[in-house]
Parts: structure tokens; C-alpha cells; sequence
């Protein structure tokens, strides 16, 4: 029972990140709102790797270095500019719905660079899920597929997904504690954009009281609270079980959306529904590689 709460939690969290980030990128732009985020966020997950990972620091460092260089340019720096970047352009319940194509994104490309097993169910999963995508895409009008002027947000989203997909599977070959991987992979990252960060000043002093109140839940709820009740739980409950629960976040996406008093359109519900069915036949691939790496390292960039 207390597995599902966090589950759950973790989920509502990541959802917030959608509807909190939308507000704060009109402060601090989508650069800046990345680096402080994963600041913060170091500040927490290092103590973290110490009591619950308690990994051999100089190994992973001496062995591991490249690989999770690489894996934070994609996850960190490469997921979340897009993110972030398509929330000036795009709806928080657009950008959730189209993320949520992002497990049956991880599978296809499983198949293709990893040859890992896929069925006949699994691609017609991804077929519908497509299709819930493209439906949001042209308003729900799929006819003028070739015709709409599409949403510059929303397609960022799709290239975002395409980058989680790769972080993913290159998460599979690190053979280091998640949480530990993820530390490591966010200090790369924040030494890889600090030369960036001279280019675009910004000073905190301009952050509004509502932006540092955003900024602070970005950095602890989605980005460490999540990550932790995540891992805590699929350890109790396994990778497969837990990785349906991703689904809730377009849910709390939506429900969010309407207690601030927002409505959905037509589309997006439509959308959002074939996407979700979609993704959980694209997904059903029963204790696979590819779903254990897949749901292993798909919290850190929500």
C-alpha cells in the first residue's frame, strides 16, 4: 500500500513540474530554470547516494565518467531545455500527453538499435499512441495531417521524447545505482553548462516570490522527492508494475489543469486517451531488458 501512495506521489509531483515550469520559464527562460533546478537538486541527491546506494565514488568516476557525461548532455541538459523550451509555445496538458509517448518511443527504438523482442500488439500499441499524438497535434483534424500548421512546442516535446529514448538505453549499459548515476550525471551536466550560463546573466533578484516558491518545488518535489519515492518503490514492486503508474502524469496533468480552473478541449482528451491505451499495449512486453532499463531511469527528467 505504501508503494502505490508513492507511486503516486512521484507522479503528481512530475505533473506539477509541467504546470509550475510553465509559470516560471516566463522568468527565468528555460536555460536557467534547467541549471538551477539540478543545482538544487544536487544539494540533495549526493547525501542520498551516500545513505541508500553507498556506491564506490573514485570507481564509478574512473569507470563511468564518459557514459555519464553522455547520459546527463542527453537527460538533463538535452530533455530538459526541450521540456521546458516547448512550454513556451505549448499547453502543460500537451506537453504531458505527448511525453507520455515516450515509453512506447523507448520500446521502438529498443527494437531497432538493440534488437530487443517487440509483438504484434506492441506495434499497434505504438500505432494508436501515435495517432493520439497526431490527433492533438492537428486539433483533431487527422485528415489535414499534411495541411496543419503544428504547434512548434509540441513537436519539441516529440524530439524530447526521441532524446529520453536514447538516454534510456544508454542507461541500460551503466552498471552504477540509479540515484548514484543520476548525481553523477547532473554534476557533469551543470560543469557542461556553466560556460553557457556567462552568456545569458540573469540574477536571482528577479525572480519574483511566486518564481523562487516554483523554482524551490521544481527542485526538490519533481526532481528529488519523485526520483526517491520512485526508486524506493520499484524495488518493492518491480520496474514492469511501477512503470504503468507513469500514465497518472498526463492524469494529474489534467486534473491540476482543472482545479486552477482551466478547461481541456475535445482533442486533448480524445488525444490523451488513445495515447494512454496506446502506450500500455506498446509496453506490455512481460520482464524484458528493455522494460527494466526503460522504467530504471525514466524518473530524472520529468
Amino acid at each position: 500500500m505504501r508503494e502505490k501512495l508513492f507511486l503516486l506521489l512521484a507522479n503528481l509531483f512530475w505533473a506539477g513540474n509541467y504546470v509550475v515550469g510553465k509559470q516560471v520559464i516566463k522568468e527565468t527562460g528555460p536555460l536557467w530554470l534547467t541549471f538551477i533546478r539540478w543545482c538544487i537538486a544536487l544539494i540533495f541527491l549526493l547525501p542520498l547516494t551516500y545513505l541508500l546506494e553507498r556506491p564506490r565514488y573514485t570507481e564509478v568516476l574512473k569507470r563511468w565518467w564518459l557514459p555519464l557525461l553522455v547520459n546527463g548532455i542527453l537527460g538533463i541538459i538535452g530533455y530538459n531545455l526541450l521540456l521546458y523550451g516547448a512550454l513556451q509555445y505549448t499547453s502543460p496538458m500537451n506537453a504531458a500527453i505527448v511525453n507520455a509517448l515516450n515509453p512506447a518511443i523507448i520500446v521502438m527504438f529498443s527494437y531497432f538499435l538493440l534488437k530487443e523482442r517487440i509483438t504484434l500488439m506492441n506495434l499497434f500499441g505504438f500505432a494508436v499512441s501515435l495517432i493520439g499524438v497526431l490527433f492533438i497535434l492537428t486539433k483533431g483534424h487527422l485528415l489535414f495531417i499534411f495541411q496543419a500548421n503544428y504547434n512548434l512546442g509540441d513537436l519539441m516535446m516529440l524530439l524530447a521524447g526521441v532524446v529520453w529514448a536514447l538516454y534510456s538505453i544508454m542507461g541500460r549499459k551503466l552498471a552504477v545505482p540509479p540515484i548514484t548515476a543520476t548525481a553523477f550525471s547532473v554534476f557533469f551536466s551543470i560543469v557542461a553548462l556553466l560556460p553557457f550560463m556567462f552568456f545569458h546573466p540573469f540574477s536571482l533578484h528577479e525572480l519574483s516570490k511566486g518564481g523562487s516558491i516554483g523554482i524551490l518545488y521544481i527542485s526538490l518535489f519533481p526532481s528529488v522527492l519523485s526520483f526517491l519515492f520512485w526508486n524506493v518503490s520499484v524495488k518493492k514492486v518491480g520496474p514492469s508494475y511501477a512503470g504503468i503508474y507513469l500514465n497518472f502524469i498526463a492524469v494529474f496533468t489534467a486534473l491540476i489543469i482543472f482545479l486552477l480552473g482551466d478547461s481541456l478541449s475535445m482533442p486533448q482528451l480524445v488525444g490523451g486517451a488513445l495515447v494512454l491505451t496506446g502506450v500500455y499495449l506498446a509496453t506490455s512486453i512481460p520482464k524484458t531488458k528493455a522494460s527494466r532499463s526503460t522504467d530504471a531511469t525514466v524518473s530524472s527528467g520529468h
